[in-house]
């Protein structure tokens, strides 16, 4: 005859009444719960349509290849190595980006200045044709801010006065090296000032325009913060956009670039070129003016 011991009684009731404890069956049913609501909000997001890339216009995304961008990493002194259907950057430098500014003695006015330079080749895939480009970036704004008596109790109030964010671009291609175009982008805000954006590419003879674009510009993205991006517009024909930020709060790194397929040559690698330097200015921007 066999004898069971107290010890085994005492390991397999233990056992037993952890598996139908209420603390496991809490858990279980906090798991089914996230898991319901995680396939509701799915189920949600198609039927009712919601955009999570930006809105660009219909005939471009028809004529066009959709590219992902893979952004690779930013080391010291470099920019990201961006790398999207046959182009990547090859060869980069980044200036240390250099900041002034100051406060007042009670600390409830600000101000602040800030500028970076950056440089990057764009290669097409066979190595054999490039885009170089220089670009330029500042960033100035001027604020009040509360003056914190105790931990819960401040006099004034914070507000952005005026910001100001320019960027500009040379673009040189060696499909064409006399044919330099120029981009300027900027955006101004803030209570005491009027906002106002504005970007375009220029070669003198003909001038393309850069317009901002989200994913909820037909209302049709309900998170708090869209995905963004530009499109570029040359006599009411879009050429070419690029998402920089995908949108939520894990929209990095979900950039994607579309280009025209009937562009030519030096046009793509330039628009190429022109759209890589937006995204490598806007991702460090995504939270701030933009």
């Amino acid at each position: 005859m066999d004898f069971i011991s107290v010890s085994s009684i005492h390991s397999n009731w233990n056992a037993l009444h952890m598996k139908n404890s209420p603390l496991t069956y809490l858990r279980k049913n906090i798991r089914l719960s996230l898991l319901a609501l995680f396939v509701l909000m799915s189920l949600s997001s198609v039927l009712h349509g919601q955009q999570k890339d930006i809105v660009i216009d219909e005939d471009l995304a028809k004529n066009a290849e959709k590219m992902k961008v893979k952004m690779g990493t930013q080391w010291m002194g470099k920019i990201f190595k961006f790398k999207f259907g046959d182009y990547a950057v090859t060869d980069s430098k980044n200036g240390w980006t250099t900041t002034t500014g100051g406060t007042n003695f009670w600390g409830t006015k600000a101000r602040s200045e800030s500028s970076n330079e950056f440089s990057f080749d764009l290669t097409d895939k066979s190595l054999s044709e490039k885009a170089v480009v220089n670009a330029a970036s500042s960033i100035s704004s001027e604020e009040i801010r509360s003056f914190t008596i105790f931990s819960t109790l401040a006099i004034g109030s914070d507000e952005l006065l005026k910001s100001a964010h320019n960027f500009s671009a040379f673009i040189t291609t060696t499909l064409d090296e006399d044919d330099t175009w120029v981009m300027i982008k900027s955006l101004e805000d803030g209570s005491q000032a009027n906002y106002e954006f504005r970007a375009f590419l220029t070669n003198r003879d003909r001038t393309i325009q850069i317009e901002r674009t989200t994913s909820n510009r037909n209302g049709q993205d309900s998170r708090s913060i869209p995905a963004k991006g530009y499109e570029f517009i040359e006599n009411g024909k879009s050429l070419c956009a690029v998402q920089y930020y995908g949108g939520g709060m894990m929209g990095m790194n979900k950039n994607i670039i579309w280009l025209r397929s009937d562009l030519d040559p030096k046009d793509e690698l330039m628009l190429a070129a022109a759209m890589t330097a937006l995204m490598q200015v806007d991702v460090s921007t995504t939270f701030s003016l933009d």
